[in-house]
């Protein structure tokens, strides 16, 4: 530690990652970690911390505090997860709770006031620090938000939080933020009483000073009292927080299904605290712990350190990164890309053959932007912006300025060959060309090519602006700078990418195809369809696989079903796909078309359903399916087992996930969790397939599997890498 008195400006304190400078009587004190990215709460950061608010203590001339950000953005993005997940038990967690716990403590009751001065994102342990000081300051910029993620992670705000944001806001508003880790941005965060002032960036610093200043001088008194609701009136009293608690319970059951312990571990907490107000922080950090050692917190945890792993591009800087971007095809899919491209500051030119389709994609494109503007987390003249770096045209003017042509055509082969031709014809040699395929290989649409090192694959799921995914497909002949150059742009569209080899339906498509193909079996044996997506959803899909067929387009689920099982035969797609066909036949193609296995028409209610009362939630089933499957089904007279069901359609994915890594699609596991969970909807809490074998155990896993090929075939017959591990005690990662 360093000492300067030089001055008024000079240094009091200068620390590794932490500075105060005093000037009349207010501490400005900055955090920056010089050998990070973002500041964290970790081993290395809060001693300095401590050492700073013995500084303070012992001041007899410090009246006020400003807590500042080195980082342009980022205030604290929360605790460092590696030191949690490297503390051994349970009695470690607590103790980490508690330290953290007692050291906002120490903060928060200082003799000086302090404030807090945020820019960038404030998580986690972050805001409980915010927390702990006596005023929030924030800026206006998009990227400041404030929350605490923790559920996210299978936890709880543990240093806290649990505590102090109810305290401050109120239970109603604080629950949505602490049981969804949702974030808010400045704006609403001052309306809800979580910021006390927001402020342009540039103004931040003196604005936190001259509060600070006011504030330690008598002259600015703090007063939070909120306006009186009947809410507020409800929260005042035990038994009505008690009953808001009851229905948020009921409510997190109900979304849940009651897969997810953290969110119960926080309402548990809370409820504890009304009785116990003085052992609140005790239960936080009790609960905290217990979580920490959940295999859905374990599961949830090792997807995060994936997807910080996966922001790094494997392939290093590129050559010449792309800035400028050509998307063919205005569809829901090409004006996507192009918007969520544009949104990064990347010149987009939109191709697409009629003046009708580039007008749509247009619509599209600022449709979205607009309901941005309308929630206030962009504004208009941003929008402007946006939109001033598109260029639509039908025609290939322009194109030799486009460093990756981004391919959005539907999914034929021969549609895909005369594109690539064209844009080649009136591109640079140097354009990479990607081909926005779900299921073709790119090697086959590369054949085309005069330049096939220079042809990649960029699978994007839609909604693009919403499925955080981006699978990228290279071929033996791709190049690692043209790798590189389709990583670097997914990353910087806010993508998490993964890469993957080469080959029918690539990673994603092909282990979803058996999923899927299993649910068609068991429909056509007489499961019912809310049956089928119960079990899912019971098992921690987001939505059932008979929803997801239609998402997807019944369509689209023939054309790769027949497409794979010509590549991989009954193992991948063994079903009758009859069925399907006569559905395409009646225009039954899913969503899209307004019916499919459900119908999506808008039900008429009439006079009388106001007093019968609310009627179900779940879609109409589509009777011409019915009709179908009692014609073309085989239906078994066997009782269903619901455990039966959920397995064989997961047990299909998952040794299909075992396949793809045996078979070189995929390098490592957790590509392949990452890009199920992410692009698939595959439980987070299990980590993915192959973080779910590990839990399972391989050799149960292959048992059930040798039990299902016993009884239904050969598309049960377990991977060879399955075996192996079943037989050695192997796992995918290490313990």
């Amino acid at each position: 530690m360093e000492h300067q008195q030089q001055g008024e400006h000079a240094a009091d304190l200068l620390l590794p990652c932490l500075t105060l400078k005093e000037k009349d009587g207010v501490a400005l004190i900055t955090f920056d970690d010089k050998d990070a990215k973002v500041n964290t709460l970790n081993s290395k950061l809060t001693p300095q911390f401590e050492e700073v608010l013995e500084y303070v203590e012992k001041s007899s001339t410090i009246k006020a505090l400003v807590l500042i950000s080195g980082k342009k953005s980022c205030f604290i993005a929360g605790a460092d997860i590696a030191e949690l997940q490297a503390a051994k038990n349970e009695a470690e967690v607590k103790k980490l709770s508690q330290s953290g716990q007692e050291f906002f403590k120490r903060l928060s009751k200082l003799k000086q006031p302090v404030v807090a001065a945020i820019n960038g994102s404030c998580l986690g342990g972050g805001l409980e620090l915010a927390l702990a000081c006596d005023y929030r300051v924030a800026t206006s910029a998009g990227n400041t938000v404030l929350g605490l993620p923790e559920v996210m992670l299978g936890l709880l705000p543990g240093a806290g939080g649990t505590q102090r944001l109810p305290a401050l806001i109120g239970l109603e508003k604080a629950l949505p933020m602490m049981l969804t880790g949702s974030n808010v941005k400045a704006e609403k965060a001052k309306r809800i009483g979580l910021v006390d002032y927001v402020v342009h960036p540039g103004g931040l610093q003196n604005k936190a000073l001259e509060v600070a200043k006011a504030l330690g001088e008598g002259k600015l008194k703090v007063n939070r009292k909120r306006k009186t609701t009947a809410t507020s009136l409800l929260e005042s009293v035990k038994a009505g927080k008690r009953f808001i608690l009851q229905k948020a319970l009921q409510q997190v059951e109900s979304k849940t299904r009651g897969l997810y312990p953290a969110p119960k571990g926080i309402i548990e907490v809370l409820n504890y605290s009304v009785d116990h107000p003085d052992k609140g922080y005790l239960k936080e950090s009790e609960v905290f712990a217990k979580l920490s050692q959940t295999p859905e917190s374990k599961g949830l945890i090792s997807l995060y350190f994936g997807q910080t792993d996966l922001k790094k591009n494997r392939y290093g800087s590129p050559e010449k990164p792309a800035e400028h971007l050509g998307v063919l095809g205005a569809g829901l899919m090409g004006a996507g890309i192009a918007m969520i491209s544009l949104q990064k500051d990347f010149h987009v030119r939109l191709r697409d053959i009629g003046f009708d389709q580039i007008a749509n994609g247009k619509k599209y494109i600022w449709s979205n932007l607009a309901k941005r503007v309308k929630r206030k987390s962009l504004s208009r003249f941003d929008a402007q912006k946006v939109m001033s770096r598109l260029f639509a045209q039908t025609d290939y003017k322009h194109f030799e300025e486009c460093d990756i042509v981004i391919e959005a055509v539907f999914e034929d082969l021969d549609l895909k060959h005369r594109v690539l031709k064209e844009v080649e014809e009136c591109s640079r040699e140097d354009m990479i060309f990607a081909s926005n395929t779900s299921a073709l290989p790119i090697s086959d649409i590369a054949k085309a090519s005069k330049r096939p090192e220079r042809v990649i694959g960029m699978h994007y799921f839609s909604p693009v602006h919403k499925m955080p995914l981006l699978e990228i497909i290279v071929t033996d002949q791709t190049t690692d700078d043209v790798a590189a150059a389709a990583v670097n742009v997914g990353i910087r569209q806010g993508k998490t990418v993964i890469v993957v080899g080469d080959g029918p339906g690539f990673y994603t498509t092909r282990i979803l195809a058996p999923y899927m193909d299993e649910v068609a079996i068991l429909a056509a044996e007489g499961v019912d369809f809310y049956t089928l997506d119960d079990a899912m959803m019971d098992f921690g899909y987001p939505v059932g696989p008979i929803a997801l067929v239609d998402e997807v387009g019944i369509d689209v689920g023939y054309h790769v079903s027949e497409s794979l099982g010509k590549a991989f035969g009954k193992r991948v797609s063994s079903g009758d796909l009859q069925i399907l066909t006569e559905l395409v036949a009646k225009g039954a193609k899913g969503r899209k078309s307004g019916k499919g296995f459900y119908l999506y028409q808008k039900q008429k209610k009439s006079v009388l359903d106001r007093f019968v009362g609310k009627k179900s939630s779940k879609k109409p089933i589509n009777p011409e399916v019915i009709e179908l499957i009692n014609k073309m089904g085989k239906k078994t007279s066997k009782p269903i087992d619901l455990e039966d069901v959920q397995k064989r359609m997961y047990l299909r994915m998952i040794n299909e996930a075992a396949y793809c890594l045996h078979d070189g699609i995929l390098k490592r596991p957790l590509d392949g969790d990452i890009g199920a969970v992410f692009g698939l909807g595959f439980p987070p809490f299990h980590g993915g397939p192959f973080r779910f074998v590990d839990k399972v155990g391989a050799k149960k896993i292959v048992d059930d599997l040798k039990r299902y090929e016993d009884s239904l075939g050969e598309r049960f017959s377990p991977a060879p890498n399955l075996v192996e591990m079943a037989n050695s005690g192997a796992r995918f990662y290490p313990e």
